[in-house]
């Protein structure tokens, strides 16, 4: 049974969504899960891009030891010595660089002759070959380019010592015939071929990444990359959950095998969807809410005689247990550490102590606490920064009626230490809300979408609000959960505010890259 490596790049493509963008905590937390999954490739970002995704890129590296760490670079020599200083620390740091080999991108966008595009491919291969151990060279807009140019580059950067050769099919312009006959091609004219492994990296824009990425493995593609939730720019990427099931699932077809640990897929589908406010549709393959939810008469009954009727997926093979141990307000620190631990967790005492007080306030209002509820409260306390410097919500009052304008009075706490507050009117109860925070704030602010959803199920579930805000023009995402829904709007509110403080400390975003 032969290999797949899969190459996970939620971290770096992934983020490219629009309206998300992560931070050092959330990136280390997810790279902490994909570690977990089993992926064998972790693309961290671009570190020459700001010196808040350089940090956060070397801190990855140098935390996860089981899976090899890289880093995006343009093919210019000083994003390839900011890469390698992110990476050196890593286990198996190694590099994936890129340049366009399409016509249209060759000559719109680099304005270089295909010569001087293969000159330019060549020297940066060698130059990161000098470094690193590993070096893998993208072919931008690969599934576009002229398949005898292809060729001919392909031959000269694995001479230059590239051993992964990346084909993406970067604006997702694929049919699955057409993808795996570029590589059928690839493999049987590149005359050293043998000397690096081909991978496949598509995009959704007609619905067919995961199909495609299907095609290229039939074709001798050994590396397959994409994102968790399929996320990514436009219409995002392959989802690396469903091209691991598919290969389980159809192993009477397919003779290949990934490291992926499937019962992990249900967790990192829901830190993903949680850290980047993107949330998964309920008809999502694999994922989704619905996908074991069976509504008619005819399925329902072939479920109760036998589950393999309509389930060719079980439950527990994502990682869905239907058996979950509750937590109540009876549950001493012990029995809350383990249960965090069991969930994949690494809590410092700190941390623990304040993820054990959110608990307990919660089990005053809620008789029993769930998986959902516990995951929520965990992952907030990883990933909230007590040294940065935040907005912080002090306490808040909404005056609301059938005949009386909603007005709200808001208590916060500025960055500086200064206690502020104020109140405003609105439509509604969050609008409220929403423009007293505004007054409040020392920027200009616009709220730009709002979600509002539930964590599990009952009268008493939690809240979850995601919001994406523009703060002085730059685009912020925010996520806020409590057990009253206007409570859960302020954090919100006040994470996406805060998230642009700490953009504000670190270089701004040279310019996102597609590959």
């Amino acid at each position: 049974m032969a290999h797949v490596n899969v190459f996970d790049t939620t971290l770096r493509d992934g983020e490219q969504s629009a309206g998300v963008n992560l931070d050092r905590l959330e990136k280390l937390e997810i790279a902490k899960q994909l570690e977990r999954l089993g992926v064998d490739i972790m693309e961290a970002g671009f570190p020459a891009s700001s010196q808040g995704e350089f940090e956060s890129v070397r801190e990855i590296a140098n935390t996860v030891r089981s899976v090899s760490v890289t880093g995006l670079a343009r093919a210019h020599k000083k994003d390839i010595d900011i890469a390698w200083e992110a990476l050196k620390g890593g286990a198996e740091p190694r590099l994936h660089v890129f340049l366009a080999t399409s016509a249209i991108h060759m000559t719109h966008k680099l304005k270089k002759t295909p010569d001087e595009v293969v000159e330019t491919a060549v020297e940066a291969v060698s130059y990161a070959k000098e470094k690193f151990p590993h070096v893998q060279w993208s072919a931008e807009d690969a599934s576009r380019t002229d398949i005898d140019f292809l060729v001919h580059i392909i031959e000269k950067v694995i001479d230059a010592g590239a051993s992964v050769i990346n084909l993406p099919d970067t604006v997702g312009y694929s049919t699955p015939d057409e993808y795996g006959r570029m590589f059928r091609e690839v493999r049987e004219r590149v005359p050293n071929i043998d000397q690096a492994i081909l991978s496949a990296h598509c995009h959704d824009d007609l619905g067919m990444a995961v199909s495609n990425s299907i095609a290229a493995i039939e074709n001798g593609v050994r590396q397959i990359e994409g994102t968790i939730n399929g996320i990514g720019e436009r219409a995002g990427n392959a989802a690396l959950e469903e091209i691991g099931v598919a290969l389980e699932i159809r192993k009477d077809r397919y003779d290949y095998q990934t490291n992926l640990v499937l019962k992990e897929i249900k967790r990192t589908s829901d830190l993903v969807s949680r850290m980047t406010g993107m949330m998964v549709p309920g008809n999502k393959a694999v994922v989704g809410r619905n996908a074991f939810a069976h509504e008619s008469g005819i399925h329902q009954d072939g479920m109760l005689k036998d589950s393999s009727t309509y389930e060719i997926i079980t439950p527990a093979m994502v990682g869905i247990d239907s058996n979950r141990m509750v937590m109540g307000k009876h549950s001493g620190r012990h029995a809350f550490k383990q249960k965090a631990e069991s969930m994949g967790y690494e809590l410092t005492d700190e941390k623990l102590k304040e993820a054990f007080e959110s608990f307990k306030n919660l089990t005053a209002k809620k008789k029993e606490v769930t998986d959902d509820d516990l995951f929520a409260i965990l992952t907030d306390t990883q990933t909230e920064d007590k040294d940065q410097p935040k907005y912080e919500l002090k306490a808040f009052q909404v005056q609301y009626g059938s005949i009386n304008r909603p007005t709200a009075t808001v208590l916060l706490t500025k960055p500086d230490g200064e206690e502020v507050e104020k109140a405003n009117t609105g439509d509604g109860s969050v609008e409220a809300i929403y423009n007293t925070l505004d007054d409040l704030i020392d920027a200009d602010v616009h709220l730009q979408d709002y979600q509002l959803s539930s964590i599990g199920r009952g009268r008493d579930a939690l809240a979850e609000v995601h919001v994406q805000l523009t703060v002085d023009d730059v685009k912020a995402s925010g996520r806020g959960s409590a057990q009253d829904v206007l409570e859960a709007s302020a954090h919100a509110f006040l994470n996406a505010v805060n998230r642009t403080l700490y953009r504000k400390n670190t270089e701004p975003v040279q310019k996102q890259v597609h590959v």
